[in-house]
């Protein structure tokens, strides 16, 4: 794409993440276990494993010929084993991670954001290089990790470009589940003059230009922080990046809907009803639809804050979780709750959650995702006309499909509502997919704008069951 994907659309695609038993392929996901009891309705349920097979089998080959996206996450006890360490020791469990083991040493951090200077041990892995499948143009990393007060972590990422030259070093998030010790951030300014990072996104300048530059490979540097002497530090369970190369483009081929109706019992959360509140993060509930939307699914999935963490919350607002959700994933940089690796983390904090971003190829895929059971949260951008229902127009906004009806129109759970209970929409199949997979289209002013080029997250319990992995494996995120 010509410019990077517009900020306040939140793709989740959610990973399976972090298993004992590694998935072949050595992609993100787990082992093939049932889903914790207790989960969201729906949770697991859906195709059956057999089906959901068959319907891998088949999408293999049309999927190889198209593909512009190329997922590649760390999480087994394996992969953490693999890569350089520096201080690092990989864990073993039902959840492998990794840790800190001996400190490679001390350092100095001025928070820009509060202009604290701390003294913190740090130790450091760095991946092996992976190859992409995808010529890409742009990249996004997604982490899951535990931080304890006290500690943090910093994700880079460096890549190399078809001809041979590397980029820098290039901070993707410096990030801590919660705000005591340092403030969850993205970095401004990083350019090697080639490619640019755009808050949470690596591209390439100049994408269009004909045998331009294109992210060969890449590799992650991950470094975790802890205050000096303490006995706990950081635990990551899953790292790694979604390259992609999808085509400039204002309309998008129209996918055959799959003619089964299926919805999917998600929480309902409107981010209109906490306008005005905690204008700190991001100006207030108005702009939470990325929050707002992590935070049905989370729910989906029988997860919840403890009434703990939501104390801070004024007691006269309703969904104090909305809030708490809001905080999560604020972007002191950024200045906004739609970094969309800070969305898939905070939803990763959760017991057995694993989240990632990435793009989808069609609507299709988004259907053998519901049919399995898993919710998404996509991006998507449109003028008031384009998207019938809606009664309203945005430069980039997250919601979270649920569902489909027989005819195969989208039923969205859309947090831009007056109430809660006016959250759940139904928008035509055709108008959706197209303001959803495109990457350009003209504004209200008539200028050229970003689309999102099909981005999404998607958030799933640690040990999915097996149609699930079958499900994932369809859509490319394993």
């Amino acid at each position: 794409m010509t410019a990077p994907t517009p900020r306040r659309a939140l793709l989740a695609v959610a990973l399976a993440a972090a298993a004992a038993v590694t998935v072949p392929g050595g992609r993100a996901s787990a082992a093939a276990a049932t889903p914790p009891a207790g989960t969201g309705s729906g949770a697991g349920g859906g195709t059956g494993p057999a089906e959901a097979e068959a319907e891998a089998e088949a999408a293999a080959a049309a999927a190889a010929a198209s593909k512009t996206v190329d997922n590649r996450f760390w999480y087994s006890y394996g992969h953490w084993r693999a890569g350089t360490h520096r201080g690092t020791a990989a864990l073993a469990g039902t959840r492998p991670g990794l840790v800190i083991d001996t400190p490679a040493g001390r350092t100095e951090y001025t928070d820009p954001h509060t202009a604290e200077k701390a003294t913190w041990e740090y130790a450091v892995w760095t991946s092996p290089v992976h190859r992409s499948d995808v010529p890409g143009t742009e990249a996004i990393a997604s982490w899951n990790a535990h931080t304890p007060a006290g500690t943090w972590i910093q994700i880079e990422l460096r890549a190399t470009y078809g001809s041979g030259t590397a980029t820098p070093w290039y901070v993707m998030g410096r990030w801590a589940s919660g705000d005591g010790d340092i403030r969850r951030t993205s970095v401004d300014g990083q350019t090697d003059g080639s490619t640019t990072v755009w808050t949470d996104t690596l591209a390439v300048d100049a994408p269009a230009r004909a045998n331009g530059v294109r992210i060969a490979d890449w590799q992650l540097r991950l470094t975790l922080h802890r205050k000096p002497g303490a006995d706990q530090g950081p635990t990551v369970w899953l790292a790694g990046a979604m390259v992609s190369d999808v085509p400039d483009r204002f309309t998008v081929p129209a996918s055959a809907p799959s003619g089964k109706a299926r919805e999917l019992k998600v929480p309902r959360y409107s981010q209109e009803i906490h306008k005005g509140h905690y204008p700190q993060y991001d100006n207030g509930g108005e702009a939470w639809c990325s929050p707002t939307s992590t935070q049905m699914v989370i729910e989906y999935w029988g997860r919840k804050p403890a009434a703990g963490d939501l104390a801070w919350v004024d007691s006269r607002h309703p969904d104090p979780q909305v809030c708490h959700a809001a905080r999560s994933t604020y972007d002191s940089a950024y200045k906004g709750c739609g970094n969309w690796p800070f969305n898939a983390a905070y939803a990763a904090t959760y017991p057995d959650l694993a989240g990632v971003v990435t793009r989808l190829r069609s609507l299709a895929d988004l259907e053998v995702l519901v049919r399995a059971g898993m919710p998404v949260i996509t991006s998507q951008s449109f003028r008031v006309e384009e998207l019938t229902g809606a009664g309203y127009g945005t430069a980039g906004h997250l919601m979270t499909v649920v569902g489909f009806t027989a005819a195969g129109d989208v039923i969205a759970n859309d947090p831009n509502s007056p109430d809660d209970d006016a959250v759940r929409r139904v928008y035509g199949r055709r108008e959706w997919e197209n303001v959803w997979l495109r990457t350009k289209r003209n504004n209200s002013a008539g200028k050229v704008a970003s689309g999102s080029g099909g981005i999404c997250y998607l958030y799933a319990p640690a040990r999915p069951s097996r149609a699930q992995i079958a499900a994932l494996r369809v859509v490319g995120v394993l």
